[in-house]
């Protein structure tokens, strides 16, 4: 929304500064009034004015000295000036007018029908000016947002030429290897690690096909009623290796009761897997984390706490874009390409739902929180029981 348009009307006489704001008063124009020279002066400095409309004749500062002086200040030399006089229109003074600044002259008694015209004009180039000054803006918003997608371009193709690098050498090699004439138990070995290989490559490639598909809006969800521990029952078990593997000390707070959800129950589990995994990813070992689920206010709240790494309060805000990491963290990545938490904003959002984060600071650990709203639960709906805290 645009700011309020300014006009700035100078009389002595209140009389005519009444008549004026009269006339003139539309939707979206704030009119300034003074009765002085000085007075004028002390407004110009607090407001940016469209028009100013100057009597001619006042004592002490004239119409003419106050147009100078507006002039001759930068902040505003810019501002048309209309003088409205009641004395003769003679060349002399039109010269003086002209040569003050001024755009045009208004005699009394004044035509209200030309006075609003004239004003109207100046009206819709101040506003032609706010909408341009607006979309620079926008253009230049636009243009920084371009500016960091190009450097997240750069810097995911490096880590995606990284990711695929490792994985394919190691899947090079162990062939290599297998082509020679090896012990059994050797060659088991070889191909427990080129399995483990691919199944990381899979990852990487579904990671990317899911994005692009929800950005192209070709993602479709497979809803179903459910109840949100069967949904967090399957989180934990695909996250779990993750945490043990760390030797964290895992604890979940999910309410007792039934709380059920139009939901696709395996794009929600990768939800919160995601997040479990993240927690375990960068919080140093023998961290804790907890899940927490509860009812509130028609939304399901699910939440997942560490005491990690922390997210800078800068980083915060931009967490959720893609390819967006801490550059602090990449070392904890451990083959990770920064689409994780993008992909879990889209599918959050593609659920009627959102997601935040809070963090005090790096080494202070981070939650992150997803709301999705609760559907009514059915009358022959049968009650689920919740999984047990565990730790």
């Amino acid at each position: 929304m645009l700011e309020p348009v300014h006009f700035l009307l100078v009389d002595d006489l209140a009389e005519n500064l009444l008549s004026l704001e009269a006339l003139l008063r539309r939707d979206d124009l704030v009119l300034l009034k003074a009765r002085s020279g000085e007075e004028a002066l002390e407004l110009l400095l607090r407001h940016d004015v469209a028009l100013a409309l100057l009597d001619v004749q006042m004592p002490g500062m004239d119409g003419f000295e106050l147009a100078e002086f507006m002039r001759g200040n930068p902040r505003t030399s810019h501002v048309p000036i209309i003088f409205v006089t009641a004395g003769a229109a003679d060349n002399q003074r039109r010269f003086r007018g002209y040569e003050a600044g001024a755009v045009d002259f208004i005699h009394k008694p004044i035509e209200a029908d030309v006075l609003r015209s004239k004003a109207n004009v100046f009206f819709d180039l101040y506003r032609q000016r706010q909408q341009i000054e607006h979309q620079r803006d926008e253009l230049e918003a636009a243009a920084q947002a371009l500016r960091r997608a190009d450097r997240h371009k750069d810097s995911f193709l490096a880590v995606l030429a990284h990711e695929l690098r490792n994985p394919v050498a190691a899947l090079s090699g162990g062939l290599h290897l297998l082509g020679k004439d090896l012990p059994p138990e050797r060659a088991k070995d070889i191909r427990a690690r080129m399995d483990r290989m691919v199944g990381h490559l899979s990852h990487l490639i579904d990671d990317l096909l899911d994005v692009s598909r929800v950005s192209q809006g070709k993602i479709s969800l497979k809803k179903e009623r459910i109840e949100l521990s069967e949904i967090l029952r399957s989180a934990i078990e695909a996250s779990q290796h993750n945490i043990d593997a760390a030797g964290h000390r895992f604890s979940t707070r999910i309410a007792p009761e039934a709380i059920w959800l139009d939901a696709d129950h395996t794009r929600l589990a990768q939800v919160v897997a995601n997040l479990l995994s993240n927690a375990a990813k960068y919080t140093p070992a023998g961290g804790d984390i907890t899940l927490t689920a509860e009812a509130r206010d028609g939304m399901a709240e699910i939440s997942v706490a560490d005491n990690g790494v922390g997210i800078p309060p800068e980083m915060q805000s931009r967490i959720f874009e893609i390819f967006a990491q801490v550059e602090d963290h990449l070392s904890r990545a451990q083959g990770g390409l920064g689409i994780g938490l993008a992909l879990v904003k889209q599918l959050v959002t593609l659920h009627g739902g959102v997601i935040d984060v809070v963090s005090a600071g790096e080494g202070q650990g981070s939650m992150f929180s997803v709301r999705i709203p609760i559907a009514s639960e059915p009358s022959a709906a049968r009650v689920l029981k919740s999984p047990q805290a565990t730790s």
